[in-house]
């Protein structure tokens, strides 16, 4: 069982996203010394393989020599852990010298990207389109594999059908997000994207995706499938992800996930204490996750669909309410919705396949000549 180690270098960032929950002006940089920790911490914190993103924030405001020495550091010192890395960046200060140290480490990119270039920018700032296409430039002459997180908000999600083409016409992988509230915004709810909305577009995305398979990866819509197909979670809003997943922010504090760091009452440990898994299972924060598992088991207990749902994104569900746990994942209500459509599709497929022909079921010409959700469960990452 691999576990994931965020690392936050800095919860600063250039950009100036309309919905941000994430950013902060001024925010310190991570030092070289924390990364040295953060392999002494590790070293026989756990035996199984680890996964590195860099996060934030904005990761690469970290610099060129900080990843020269850490990605080493992390990479050698823990080979026993067969690390593996990723990185999740705007792009903005990528550089050819950054982008070959990269390839080197053979490292994955995720950006974020909403859609064309006036819708985008409207939502993630003047300048946003060009600045983030310019660093995708840089990396694709450096052959680094790159995907997009676009992120859907109230307003955007009227334009999907001109976001999926964005995506399909230019060949780039999608992935998106829906808005949450804003922790920046004095209204945080007016971006934040609507559950049962969210599920609609899901939907919408299935339909699209099954369209066009051949010239676009739409992760969402991969990862929900092989849930179904699985029956059980293949990624973290999926999962119970307590005590898989950390996060390190710049000072060295541990978090349970890169989206509470900074959040004082969620920190768990310092990697400079190099806290064991029992050190660290027995702080507040992982006790209040713990206690969100259990509320699941509990409150879900009857749902078809929570051995791959498991209740959603601790997160969502927690934050919103001020560290009260008093429901699931708000996006519960999309959950259902897509679950149900990819359960009842796969079923009406399975019952119409030739094995079931021996029983009088059939199947239709044009049936036959669809690309099915069977093909989208068996689809190689």
């Amino acid at each position: 069982m691999a576990f994931h180690v965020m690392l936050i270098p800095t919860l600063g960032c250039p950009s100036n996203c309309s919905y941000c929950w994430s950013s902060e002006e001024g925010s310190e940089l991570m030092s070289i010394e924390t990364v040295e920790e953060v392999v002494k911490w590790l070293e026989n914190f756990r035996d199984e393989p680890v996964t590195f993103t860099f996060h934030g924030g904005e990761p690469l405001l970290a610099g060129y020599d900080f990843y020269k020495r850490a990605l080493p550091l992390l990479t050698e010192s823990l080979s026993h852990l067969k690390p593996a890395l990723a990185l999740q960046t705007n792009l903005w200060n990528l550089t050819d010298e950054m982008a070959e140290l990269f390839h080197e480490y053979g490292i994955p990119i995720g950006s974020s990207i909403d859609g064309p270039k006036d819708l985008n920018d409207l939502q993630r700032g003047e300048g946003y389109f060009e600045k983030t296409m310019k660093g995708y430039k840089i990396a694709k002459a450096h052959d680094l594999k790159v995907s997009f997180i676009s992120t859907i908000t109230s307003h955007s999600v009227n334009f999907k059908e001109d976001i999926f083409n964005f995506f399909l016409n230019d060949g780039l992988t999608l992935k998106l997000h829906p808005a949450l509230p804003s922790l920046r915004d004095s209204n945080p709810e007016k971006m934040a994207l609507a559950p049962e909305d969210y599920g609609k577009l899901l939907i919408y995305l299935l339909d699209k995706y099954l369209e066009n398979i051949d010239d676009i990866t739409v992760m969402n819509i991969d990862n929900l499938c092989k849930c179904v197909f699985l029956r059980r979670g293949t990624v973290c809003t999926y999962v119970d992800c307590m005590g898989d997943t950390f996060a390190v922010g710049p000072d060295g504090s541990i978090y349970p996930c890169y989206r509470f760091v900074g959040m004082p009452e969620y920190v768990m440990g310092n990697v400079r204490d190099h806290p064991t898994v029992e050190d660290l299972a027995k702080s507040a924060p992982a006790k209040l996750l713990e206690e969100y598992k259990n509320y699941v088991d509990q409150e879900c207990s009857g749902c078809h669909y929570i051995k791959f749902c498991r209740g959603g994104c601790p997160y969502n569900a927690i934050t919103p309410n001020k560290g009260e746990i008093n429901g699931v994942d708000p996006h519960c209500t999309a959950y259902k919705m897509i679950f149900k459509e990819i359960t009842d599709r796969a079923n009406k497929e399975f019952l119409s396949s030739p094995a079931m022909g021996m029983f009088g079921a059939s199947k239709s010409k044009e049936q036959d000549s669809k690309p099915s959700i069977m093909s989208l469960m068996l689809k190689r990452s």
